[in-house]
């Protein structure tokens, strides 16, 4: 039996938080925002891969272009850097100067459990000065980087991706264009935030903040749910001394679900559109409850055994499939396979949905095609 809540407190449901999920990630309706404006509002966008962001801003934007993010990634308006849980995400200048310093802590955490005894007894701080000089005085690879700290005398004969690992952990390290531009290729190049921007880090945000934005994109939610989104621990105390400026819920099965005060909740029973997500998108990452939007069946299919988190489609605002683009000889698919039987109006919206997919990432394909099978 579900715990009973404090008198006044209101119940949400899955199908609740399912559409105020998809209300604050942009997905129950395209947005106006532009590029710069939806980036900032999802706090981020997870990019292990560099096309992953465009997809992610197709689905939630009226008018988005390829070239709208390649030019803020060049302009220096958008950079990508390791961030929430360590991993690379695409954010605005601005952010990537106020994160950092929040999610330090979280980086050299993970550093200390993979490389801790690798750099056992090293002075970090020396061997973060050293890295730093070495992409200040020009962009490079981990690959450069490596050989050169291997030829200073304090680090020679140990392991190379230990001590680029501290220097990514130690030092705001950016990946500069041409990675991360649409239609470009190429490994990862890194310079310090601080040089590329031209600008310190800001250090005058605190907890407190980032748990508005968190809520303002992903809420309502648990201290469990953004400690699964940003990597970071004791994050209670901080929600607790912003009770004032917030609301509480509970989940279905008794959880605390907070939210910021002025929110509002869309109707539950709002239409959901289809929508084609990402790889990797924060949609699935970003709550320790993932039921709002996928099941645990569903989820088996969609993160896989090395890492990845397979492109999915969204059916009355779950997840209910998986998808990938085709290129061969000038021609384009998309292959679409549901976990479900889709309804004859979601069979129109996936076809609608898809060719407008095909339009933005396939447009130099004269020949294009949509293939769609059920799998339950």
């Amino acid at each position: 039996m579900s715990p009973t809540p404090p008198a006044g407190i209101q119940v949400l449901a899955d199908r609740a938080l399912n559409r105020a999920l998809l209300e604050r990630q942009l997905l129950l309706r395209r947005s106006p925002m532009s590029a710069l404006e939806a980036m900032e509002h999802l706090v981020g966008m997870q990019a292990q891969a560099p096309n992953p962001p465009y997809y992610g801003l197709h689905s939630r934007l009226e008018h988005f272009s390829h070239a709208e993010l390649s030019e803020l990634i060049r302009s220096r308006q958008a950079t990508r850097i390791a961030l929430m849980r360590s991993t690379i995400h695409l954010v605005s200048a601005r952010d990537c100067l106020a994160l950092r310093p929040l999610i330090q802590p979280v980086l050299e955490r993970q550093f200390k459990g993979n490389y801790g005894q690798e750099v056992a007894g090293l002075d970090l701080s020396e061997l973060a000065s050293a890295g730093r000089a070495l992409v200040d005085e020009r962009p490079r690879t981990f690959a450069e980087l490596e050989s050169a700290l291997a030829e200073l005398k304090p680090w020679t004969g140990r392991d190379k991706h230990a001590l680029s690992y501290a220097v990514r952990t130690f030092v705001p390290l950016v990946q500069i264009p041409p990675r991360g531009l649409w239609g470009e290729s190429g490994q990862a190049t890194h310079a310090s935030a601080e040089a590329w921007f031209g600008a310190p880090l800001d250090r005058s945000r605190d907890e407190e903040w980032l748990v508005e934005r968190y809520l303002a994109a992903y809420g309502p939610a648990s201290v469990k749910d953004m400690q699964a989104w940003s990597g970071q621990t004791k994050l209670y105390e901080a929600f607790r001394r912003m009770l004032p400026r917030l609301r509480i819920y509970r989940s279905e099965d008794g959880r605390e679900l907070f939210d910021l005060a002025d929110a509002t909740l869309p109707d539950e029973n709002a239409p959901a559109p289809v929508r084609y997500i990402a790889e990797f998108d924060n949609l699935l990452l970003s709550h320790a409850q993932r039921s709002r939007i996928i099941s645990e069946t569903h989820r088996k299919r969609i993160f896989t055994v090395n890492g990845i988190i397979r492109s999915s489609v969204l059916l009355d605002g779950f997840v209910a499939g998986i998808w990938k683009i085709e290129r061969a000889k000038g021609a384009a698919t998309l292959s679409v396979e549901l976990f479900r039987q889709a309804t004859g109006q979601e069979q129109d919206e996936l076809l609608a949905e898809g060719n407008r997919l095909l339009d933005f990432a396939a447009s130099d394909c004269g020949e294009r095609d949509i293939r769609i099978v059920a799998r339950p």
